[in-house]
């Protein structure tokens, strides 16, 4: 995991970084690489500077995703499901979205369709 989805560089600053948010994910994701991980939990918003450095060297997955009738709640960096393939996410994690929906399965199925779109 890089930076939580829900925080911003204000977040990062009252905990102690003085990083933008997109130079603490790419701090983060250098030092997994070098330990050699696989994969990279990092939202939408880095996903250019993530595959500029690595290419497909890893996988991205993305948290913090909102379909575009969904409401945000507590996510800060966040992008539909279309957004997020579009940039180059090879997977989605989308909780609340379905969890929080009145029927999971029709959410399931909103969504596939607007990654069809």
């Amino acid at each position: 995991m890089t930076v939580l989805t829900s925080a911003t560089e204000q977040t990062l600053r009252e905990i102690g970084i003085a990083h933008k948010v997109d130079e603490q994910v790419l701090r983060l994701a250098k030092l997994g690489v070098e330990a050699e991980i696989d994969g990279i939990v990092a939202s939408s918003h880095e996903i250019k500077i993530l595959r500029a450095q690595f290419g497909d060297k890893i996988k991205i997955v993305v948290q913090g995703i909102r379909p575009s009738w969904a409401v945000p709640g507590d996510q800060k960096r966040f992008a539909t499901p279309r957004q997020a393939a579009e940039a180059g996410a090879d997977y989605l994690g989308i909780g609340r979205p379905i969890t929080a929906y009145r029927n999971p399965r029709e959410a399931v199925a909103k969504i596939l369709q607007e990654l069809d779109g």
